[in-house]
């Protein structure tokens, strides 16, 4: 699938892994973003999503927060249609 997906990430976040395993499972291409290694990206993190904690995901240019939001969406039958949406 050709969605525009980004993902802060660190190295040893088991939400982070959950949320590549959810994007993985569905052959979404994702952008990671690791911020343990490079504090400019964990600010540009925070300043783009108003939160510290990773993951932070964004699918296209709207937000989805993080691994529980990306979750919930694909519970609810949203994530799919997000993730067409973003391809095209």
């Amino acid at each position: 699938m050709g969605a525009d997906v980004t993902l802060y990430t660190t190295r040893f976040c088991p939400y982070c892994i959950r949320a590549k395993r959810l994007l993985d499972s569905k052959g979404v291409a994702y952008t990671e973003i690791p911020v343990d290694a490079e504090p400019e990206k964990r600010q540009e993190m925070m300043q783009r999503s108003g939160r510290r904690t990773v993951p932070q995901i964004w699918v296209g240019e709207r937000h989805i927060g993080g691994c529980d939001e990306l979750y919930q969406l694909e519970r609810q039958g949203d994530l799919d249609p997000l993730l067409a949406a973003s391809a095209g």
